[in-house]
C-alpha cells in the first residue's frame, strides 16, 4: 500500500494537541485491522478507524491513481471520537 500526503501539513497535525500525531504514523492504521467507510461523494473520501500505538485514530483518505497504480492520499486526521469508538468496536 502506497501513501502520500502533504508534509507541511503532516508537521501541523503533528504540532496541533488534539492530534498529536503526522500523517507518517498515521499510516499505521492500515498495518492493523481497521473500520472503512465512505466519507463523502464528492470529492469521494473514505474514513480509517484504527490503532496508532495505544490511541484510536480516524483519518479521511482519497484513493488516487498514478503511473505506478493505487494511492490513498491522506487528507486529515483526529483523535477518534466516542461516537468512532464504538464504531470502531462493532465492526473491526
Amino acid at each position: 500500500m502506497r501513501f502520500r500526503f502533504s508534509a507541511t501539513k503532516s508537521q501541523a497535525l503533528r504540532r496541533h494537541p488534539k492530534r498529536g500525531i503526522g500523517f507518517e504514523e498515521a499510516r499505521e492504521i492500515f498495518a492493523h485491522p481497521y473500520y472503512q467507510d465512505q466519507r463523502s461523494d464528492d470529492p469521494e473520501q473514505y474514513r480509517a478507524i484504527g490503532w496508532v500505538g495505544d490511541r484510536l485514530f480516524t483519518v479521511i483518505f482519497e484513493i488516487r491513481q498514478d503511473p505506478l497504480g493505487e494511492y490513498y492520499h491522506l487528507v486529515t486526521l483526529w483523535r477518534s471520537t466516542p461516537q468512532e469508538r464504538r464504531l470502531y468496536e462493532a465492526n473491526a
